[in-house]
């Protein structure tokens, strides 16, 4: 691990202040260490939230107008922060906040992308460049509802949302590999229940249980979501399916399915370009972090 200036040279930089590879590194390693200390949320991390937090700012891009994107953090503020697709995601923005306060130099935007890349490589994903530059911007710069994915539409819709940002199908689907990660909550999306046996840890577990198990639409009294016949206790959202029920989009779920390095080298790619939407950037570099467990 590259070592930089102490905890207490880090806690006195101000706002000016031009961060160095080793004050990334300082962050990424305070944020892996608030995923080790609250092992008692959820299924055992924040991993997932976070990842979503970064997800979900970043989502917003649309490559005509050049509007939203991770540059401006804008879900600080109403009306984004009250957008449906962003409910509960102030749990992931409050965990962040002590370590804005301790190093005040870094933005939110950048922050929030930092705590994207910590989580997948923690939870055994594959190792994601980072590139800092983002600044942070007022609520005037607010992305307009309706721009992240509605689980409950179609193939169409998919393509839609993500081909306004400038993904292709393989993109779509690769990024969708998310899902392995974490859980619905009916208090934030209506939905329940993890994708996955194991919603900490990223493999390709997701694309071989949509093709491999036998779903069934779930009975009760939430959105239409379906189940696994077997446990009853994985879920699977109707987008989900909609990558094994179109052709172009399945033969990728099945490439994924067959072999993990595929998938997390696919993956890492499309989660950079997303993570990088719309940045002004300007440095060229990028840095690459080492998981506290390596």
């Amino acid at each position: 691990m590259h070592s930089g200036a102490s905890a207490d040279k880090i806690h006195i930089k101000g706002p000016d202040h031009k961060g160095t590879f080793e004050d990334y590194q300082q962050i990424y390693n305070e944020i892996a260490e608030l995923l080790e200390s609250n092992s008692d949320y959820d299924d055992g991390s924040y991993g997932p939230i976070l990842l979503r937090l970064a997800w979900h700012a970043s989502g917003t891009y649309d490559i005509e107008t050049k509007t939203g994107g991770s540059n401006g953090a804008t879900m600080r503020f109403a009306p984004e922060s009250d957008h449906g697709a962003n409910a509960g995601l102030k749990t992931a923005r409050d965990l962040l906040e002590p370590v804005k306060q301790k190093h005040p130099w870094i933005s939110y935007s950048d922050l929030w992308i930092l705590g994207g890349i910590c989580a997948i490589q923690e939870m055994l994903g594959p190792i994601i460049p980072f590139r800092p530059g983002r600044s942070d911007r007022d609520a005037s710069a607010c992305a307009p509802d309706e721009r992240l994915p509605n689980a409950s539409k179609g193939a169409r819709h998919l393509r839609d949302i993500f081909y306004r940002m400038g993904f292709d199908d393989r993109e779509i689907v690769a990024l969708s590999g998310a899902h392995a990660l974490g859980r619905c909550h009916t208090d934030s999306s209506g939905y329940s229940g993890p994708w996955t046996f194991s919603p900490t840890v990223l493999t390709n577990d997701y694309y071989k249980l949509l093709l491999d198990e036998k779903w069934q639409w779930k009975k009760w009294n939430g959105p239409a979501e379906y189940e696994d016949k077997k446990t009853k206790s994985l879920m699977m959202l109707p987008t989900d399916f909609e990558l094994i029920k179109d052709k172009e989009f399945r033969k990728h779920v099945e490439r994924y399915a067959k072999d993990e390095s595929v998938f997390m080298n696919e993956f890492r790619d499309a989660v950079l370009k997303l993570f990088e939407l719309g940045v002004p950037f300007k440095q060229e570099e990028r840095y690459t972090f080492k998981r506290t467990t390596d």
